[in-house]
């Protein structure tokens, strides 16, 4: 009887074996062998693009160019979050006029892929950049979507212009296995490549010579994902990519330059603004300028005038089409809209300095988000924005009148570093945009504070200009009520832990543009002291500033901040009646040319007075310079935890 029992257990467990493998091969059969295969390659990734293959025609037509760029891409999603990847789009604008797109979805099931089309495409306005707006979206929803499901979408373009070839980029933040770029051009077409961030002997080059066209094509296999963190630079710093130029081509046997050097894309751009503020300027915008700038007895006064007066009075606005994103707004029309983008903007700076007698120079520049030099790559995609400068005996100033409350001396802060295109009539030059000094962008604070039991009563004066300035009256504007106000300052000005509280503020100099923003205040730190017996504990390092910029070792990328930075923190602490010191922390001082920072201690009187001086001098840190800013963090990080020891007398 025991023998049969077993048989039978024996026999069951063999049959749930089967029943399991048999299972476990149905769940298997669910999947691709693709899926199988890149899910386990790629576990951390959302989806992996398994081919794009991009073909650009460059062709000669009754003399001029023709350029049609078609493209295929096919992805595989890798985990549940594809749902967040059904929506799709295309972007085309004027230059780039779309001519052809499908889409399909591919689900898997019973071992083979079964295709669902994409009918419904809905088109609508892009309107996000600030140089050439004007560009419109094809969206779309891939049907179906889910793990294991591939997408295909195929799209061409014709190039209207030939200076608008775009880059072409080898990685993204998902892998690619196969990624090839061919670029097919008629032999009277000279065209050159200029390469970024490339890895030769990943990114492989071939050049095919035909009878009437030359094959350029690139190609890179197994890609991994690129990672972009928070504070990275432009991804144009790291993705392995080129820049196609067309040089010049063939008309009638005779050479027509495009694009061979800067004097080329020059000639370009100023033939589209050459027919510019050609009316009779309005009779009001006159009177403004003879009002704002008759008491002024420089010429850079009166430039200061009309700056502020734009920066205030025409409210920055990005709307355009076609060549319109390269040609400024008569002056007239900006006056009576009171609106613009920044061409705009400098169409009317650029009047209104003629009105009063001065010239200024329209002014191509690239924002920090471009890493090119004009010398590098002397296309359009070098630049996408427009100032006006204005020279005064050796000095440059960069006016960019789409911020609020720059002062003349400061550039918008996304502009500093960058080469600008200036115009001089049939000529040019090339000047580089200055890097604002730390000691420009201050926080001064001054702070009186003494003990009321554990709570440090106190008052401070906050000086702020520079950058620093123009960020908190940007914010200002936004805070209409008091509670708001009240809270802002609160953050903004927090000192100690988390229950400092303003009690009272006064604000001097809220707007103004060349004043230093002074904010004068009363508050109150609760529970900030600790005592222990006949002895008082206090931490000086009410603001711990530098920790600020301490930042994560595991970092793959360099970091870039808008601005470089200083502060001055100045402290006095009344020493309370019938103590006295009995331990002060000892001085430290840090130095390089990435940072400066000191912290000192002196004694007068019944007071402790603690100087907290900081200055932050990069704007961009590679991976060693990140290092190095930590170790000299690290240092100061010590002196941070320092408390002054008070004994009972």
């Amino acid at each position: 009887m025991l023998m049969i029992i077993c048989t039978q257990l024996r026999s069951f467990k063999f049959i749930t074996i089967v029943f399991f493998l048999g299972f476990v091969s149905k769940l298997s059969a669910q999947n691709s062998e693709l899926f199988e295969k890149y899910s386990k390659e790629y576990a951390d990734d959302v989806k992996v693009r398994l081919a794009k293959e991009t073909t650009i025609k460059i062709e000669i037509e009754k003399g001029e160019l023709k350029i049609t760029e078609s493209s295929k891409e096919k992805d595989l999603y890798l985990n549940e979050s594809v749902t967040f990847n059904s929506e799709a789009s295309l972007s085309y604008s004027y230059f780039y006029e779309l001519n052809k797109i499908e889409a399909s979805s591919f689900s898997f099931n019973k071992g083979k892929y079964k295709e669902i089309e994409v009918e419904s495409f809905k088109e609508k306005d892009n309107l996000d950049d600030s140089f050439y707006d004007g560009t419109k979206t094809v969206s779309f929803i891939y049907p179906n979507l889910k793990k294991g499901s591939i997408s295909e979408l195929n799209y061409s373009y014709n190039i209207k212009n030939p200076r608008f070839l775009n880059p072409f980029y080898f990685g993204e933040s998902f892998p690619i296995i196969k990624n090839k770029i061919t670029y097919i051009v008629d032999k009277d077409v000279k065209l050159s490549f200029k390469r970024f961030n490339l890895n030769e002997n990943k990114v492989k080059f071939s050049l095919k010579e035909n009878r009437r066209t030359n094959e350029y094509t690139w190609e890179v296999n197994n890609q991994n994902s690129f990672d972009f963190e928070s504070g990275s630079p432009s991804y144009k710093t790291i993705l392995p990519h080129i820049i196609p130029v067309i040089n010049s081509y063939l008309k009638d046997n005779k050479k027509v330059n495009v694009l061979n050097d800067v004097s080329d894309l020059y000639n370009w751009y100023s033939s589209l603004v050459k027919d510019v503020n050609k009316e009779d300027v309005d009779s009001d915008l006159k009177n403004i300028v003879t009002e704002i700038t008759k008491d002024k007895n420089t010429n850079v006064e009166k430039v200061k005038a009309i700056y502020y007066w734009v920066q205030k009075n025409i409210k920055y606005i990005a709307f355009e089409y076609a060549l319109g994103g390269f040609v400024p707004r008569e002056s007239n029309d900006v006056f009576k809209k009171k609106y613009g983008d920044c061409k705009d903007n400098s169409s009317i700076l650029y009047r209104m300095l003629e009105v009063a007698g001065l010239k200024g120079n329209l002014t191509w520049i690239g924002t920090r988000s471009i890493p090119y030099t004009y010398e590098e790559v002397p296309t359009p995609v070098v630049d996408n924005h427009m100032i006006l400068s204005y020279e005064d005996k050796d000095k440059t100033y960069f006016l960019d009148a789409t911020g609020r409350y720059m002062a003349l001396d400061l550039p918008t802060s996304f502009i500093q570093g960058k080469e600008a295109l200036i115009a001089n009539g049939d000529t040019f030059k090339i000047r580089k945009v200055p890097v604002v000094k730390a000691e420009v962008n201050r926080t001064k604070d001054s702070t009186f504070i003494k003990l009321d039991g554990k709570k440090i009563i106190g008052n401070s004066s906050t000086i702020i200009s520079g950058y620093p300035k123009v960020d908190i009256f940007n914010s200002l504007e936004r805070k209409n009520t008091e509670s708001k106000l009240q809270d802002y300052y609160n953050r903004r000005l927090s000192k100690g832990n988390n229950k400092f509280l303003i009690k009272d503020i006064k604000e001097k100099n809220k707007y103004k543009y060349d004043e230093d923003f002074v904010l004068n205040y009363d508050f109150e730190i609760n529970n900030y002291s600790k005592t222990l017996g006949d002895e008082i504990y206090l931490n000086l390092n009410l603001k711990k500033t530098l920790s600020n910029f301490k930042l994560d070792k595991k970092r793959k990328n360099a970091i870039e901040y808008r601005y470089k930075v200083s502060y001055e923190y100045h402290t006095v602490f009344e020493i309370p009646t019938n103590y006295k010191i009995d331990y002060i922390p000892e001085s430290v001082e840090i130095s390089d040319d990435l940072i400066q920072c000191s912290i000192k201690y002196r004694v007068e009187g019944n007071q402790i007075i603690y100087d907290h001086d900081i200055k932050v001098n990069y704007i961009l840190l590679n991976l060693e310079e990140q290092k190095r800013v930590n170790e000299l963090i690290k240092k100061i990080e010590k002196n941070y935890k320092e408390v002054v020891v008070l004994k009972k007398q």
